[in-house]
């Protein structure tokens, strides 16, 4: 258990000139953890001199970066199999206050609405076309075609709520709603893109892998055959090889996001964020 009074009488000490005195009151306010987060935080508000207040905030998103690194590494060492999980890990990078049931409860309602129209023998198509409708005309989802490179375009939490995204968060908010309904659609990591594939291995198919077709998530959900992907490639001349067809891992997913956002701050300049990102790639690398 904290003491208060030990952890507040620390916090007042943070602005000490003396280096080696401020980095033992640094280490051990640091060690407290999350615990820690709440005194430093309140210190803050109360706080006037700004070299108190920056070693607090710098404190502060110290520990939250070390919990979210934590959080990732539990994650990939766990088997990486719940997707939402890995994907909430990355946006509580940005928003260490995130509050992760009213995003559950965002994608859930989303799903309900799907649910509620769905027929029972449905075609695959048919499908697609359900959670396109209540996806995209109802919930007004779409490309953010103004701004690609905007960073918030890869937080989820950020992209439930502005309704915009770039071609991974919108594939993953779709899948992941796809799969609570059981319908068999999964991410491909196709390069400069990234699309999703319905996958059903009990039907003929033209496809290797059970695939019946592709769904481009940032494009209105439309329904494409392997022959766009052959163009695609061929398009960006590259040699179509078999991981740009198939369905790929949760761990490449995560590892796609982080890439993109270490691309979009370092556009911005943010060179601090990039580093910090690239520790979280090397956490699933």
């Amino acid at each position: 258990m904290i003491d208060p009074v030990e952890i507040n009488s620390l916090i007042k000490l943070l602005d000490d000139p003396d280096k080696e005195i401020f980095g033992h009151i640094h280490d051990k306010l640091f060690s407290y953890g999350s615990e820690a987060i709440g005194y430093l935080e309140s210190a803050w508000e109360q706080a006037f001199d700004p070299i108190l207040q920056e070693r607090i905030a710098n404190l502060v998103h110290e520990i939250q970066f070390s919990l979210a690194k934590d959080e990732l590494k539990l994650w990939y060492q766990g088997g990486c199999f719940d997707l939402l999980q890995g994907v909430l890990t990355i946006n509580k990078y940005q928003y260490p206050d995130l509050d992760e049931q009213k995003v559950i409860n965002q994608i859930e309602a989303i799903k309900r609405d799907i649910w509620l129209q769905m027929i029972y023998d449905a075609s695959p198509a048919e499908q697609v076309k359900l959670i396109n409708h209540v996806f995209y005309n109802i919930y007004g989802f779409s490309g953010n075609t103004s701004n690609h490179h905007d960073p918030q375009n890869s937080y989820l939490s950020a992209v439930l709520e502005s309704k915009k995204g770039n071609q991974i968060s919108l594939a993953i908010i779709y899948s992941i709603i796809a799969q609570k309904l059981d319908i068999p659609i999964y991410g491909v990591n196709l390069p400069q893109h990234f699309i999703l594939a319905y996958v059903d291995e009990s039907m003929e198919t033209e496809f290797e892998g059970g695939i019946l077709f592709y769904i481009n998530a940032f494009n209105r959900g439309v329904m494409f055959g392997r022959r766009d992907v052959d163009m695609f490639l061929k398009n960006l001349k590259l040699q179509p090889e078999k991981q740009f067809y198939e369905p790929c891992s949760n761990a490449d997913i995560v590892r796609r996001i982080l890439r993109n956002l270490i691309s979009a701050y370092e556009n911005l300049g943010s060179t601090e964020k990039v580093a910090e990102l690239n520790q979280l790639m090397e956490i699933v690398s």
